[in-house]
């Protein structure tokens, strides 16, 4: 490769560097902004209440985090919910978060009715 490409190629990867490297917010634990809203949801909408889960089988997974403005970050949460009667509620959640707080936008939660094929 010749000065040129290399010049160039250092430019844009210091360019990509930035966004490469920027940290998006964690708030993937059972604790946090999505998976608490998320049962206030269900709990208000009457599908499960405190008396009905086990909230030691709570299982959170962010399934994206997309970066769209300084510092703000749109995330989708997978959040697993189980019952004392083993019944399962999945909700994928969606929210604004940044690196200080997980509760930059109120958290839309769709409910999985039916899952089709994969585990």
């Amino acid at each position: 490769m010749n000065t040129l490409g290399l010049f160039a190629s250092a430019l844009l990867l210091g360019l990509a560097a930035p966004a490469l490297l920027a940290k998006t917010p964690d708030c993937t634990g059972p604790e946090r902004w999505p998976a608490s809203m998320a049962f206030v949801h269900l709990k208000n909408a009457r599908v499960t209440d405190n008396a009905k889960l086990d909230f030691s089988k709570i299982k959170v997974v962010r399934l994206a985090s997309e970066r769209i403005g300084k510092d703000l970050y749109r995330q989708l949460h997978l959040v697993r919910f189980v019952e004392r009667t083993g019944n399962v509620i999945e909700v994928i959640t969606a929210n604004d978060a940044s690196n200080k707080e997980c509760s930059v936008s109120a958290v839309d939660v769709y409910v999985i009715s039916r899952r089709l094929g994969g585990k």
